[in-house]
């Protein structure tokens, strides 16, 4: 349960783990993509800057009237027209203009998007927007430039606005507007159309996979874990040859059976079991014949119990021992009886065990009834000086304690 527990407050501590990294990863690419937009965008701004520049020091240029391309009617300068033939006539192009087409390239092919602007614009087209009119307003308090995310139901775009000022070439058209050198004019706002996936998604989804690999692995580890727990804990209370419980197993029980009948005024019996001449069938058989023996005496004892209660364990060695919860000196020389019998039948050889040359078990029974007891260890002990009392009575016997202190009791 513990480990259970341990996995659980892990599993969650890692989720938490996972969360504040996606917050942090997530605040810092939508920092990285604030920084790159911002980047691109004063670099488109700057070209359309430079390119002005080139315009206002020719004095504009001329180019062919098209359909698309037609006379400025808001350039108010001389020769603002110039027929060259018959099927070539050529218009003036001002930097406003000029912007204003290559917006219109640049928003056909790449969805970006140009706008210069003004809060006194000359041509109409050129009025700013709500948003840029704010801008406006603070790039006169001295504000260099500004740049934003924008999002709506349908795509999100970064925004970014910069000022335009006065140069002396500028005042050939907008002297009459009453702008000096140096004095904001306008400004210019770029568009720009964030395109690939979402960083929100892509994170979002990375993040899941780290998570759901991590609980992976932790769940398995914890299996692991638990596995290992219980192979240990096993390994703690039962006997590792013979697959029954050990001696510690045996007095964690006995300890708890024994207090537990005195409450409930219940007779409280316990059998020790040893193997007849169990040294003399190793030195003749060998160990590993031993060792089948003794599992195979362990698996008949546990199979003679018949009642969920009872508990039995190897003691050590080659020796035994059996609880009998709520039975009498009468019925435990019976499972003691009836035990002796079902090893005699597994036919065991061995030569050195007369008269029967088989392998025989001595048992000795006791009871806490059979007088007065203090501790479970006095318990213990009167089955084992019966035990004695078989052995010493030769061997492949039942023995009890009842009757070496008194007659047996008549139940």
């Amino acid at each position: 349960m513990e480990i259970k527990k341990n996995t659980f407050l892990i599993s969650i501590l890692w989720i938490l783990l996972i969360a504040v990294s996606f917050a942090w990863n997530h605040a810092q690419t939508l920092k990285e993509q604030e920084r790159l937009a911002l980047h691109t965008a004063r670099s488109l701004f700057n070209h359309i800057i430079i390119t002005c520049r080139w315009n206002t020091r020719h004095g504009g240029v001329y180019v062919p009237i098209t359909e698309t391309t037609r006379p400025n009617p808001y350039l108010q300068v001389p020769m603002r027209e110039i027929k060259v033939n018959d099927s070539l006539t050529l218009t003036r192009i001002n930097p406003a203009y000029m912007t204003r087409q290559i917006s219109e390239i640049a928003t056909a092919q790449e969805g970006t998007q140009f706008h210069i602007t003004s809060l006194h614009p000359i041509r109409p087209e050129n009025k700013a927007t709500e948003r840029e009119e704010a801008l406006l307003k603070e790039f006169a308090t001295g504000v260099k430039d500004a740049g934003f995310f924008i999002e709506d139901e349908k795509k999100t775009t970064f925004f970014y606005m910069a000022p335009l000022k006065t140069e002396k070439s500028c005042l050939v058209c907008h002297n009459k507007q009453g702008y000096k050198e140096d004095d904001v004019i306008g400004g210019i706002s770029v568009t720009l159309p964030l395109t690939g996936h979402s960083p929100f998604g892509i994170l979002l989804l990375a993040h899941i996979g780290i998570a759901l690999t991590g609980l992976f692995g932790i769940f398995v580890s914890g299996v692991r874990l638990n596995k290992a727990y219980a192979i240990i804990k096993r390994q703690a209370v039962f006997d590792a040859l013979t697959g029954i419980p050990n001696r510690l197993s045996f007095s964690e029980h006995i300890f708890k059976e024994f207090h537990r009948s005195n409450r409930a005024h219940e007779p409280l019996s316990v059998i020790m079991c040893d193997i007849d001449h169990f040294k003399a069938y190793n030195d003749m058989y060998g160990h590993g014949s031993g060792d089948t023996c003794l599992r195979q005496v362990a698996r008949t004892i546990k199979k003679t119990l018949e009642r969920p209660g009872d508990f039995c364990a190897r003691y050590g060695g080659e020796e035994f021992v059996v609880i009998l919860t709520d039975t009498s000196h009468k019925g435990a020389m019976h499972v003691a009886e009836k035990i002796r019998l079902n090893i005699i039948r597994l036919q065991i050889v061995h030569e050195e065990s007369l008269p029967l040359q088989l392998v025989s078990l001595s048992l000795g029974v006791a009871t806490s009834s059979d007088q007065p007891l203090s501790s479970h260890e006095e318990l213990l002990k009167n089955a084992d000086t019966a035990l004695y009392l078989a052995k010493k009575n030769g061997r492949n016997r039942v023995e009890s304690y009842t009757a070496i202190v008194s007659s047996p009791k008549q139940d």
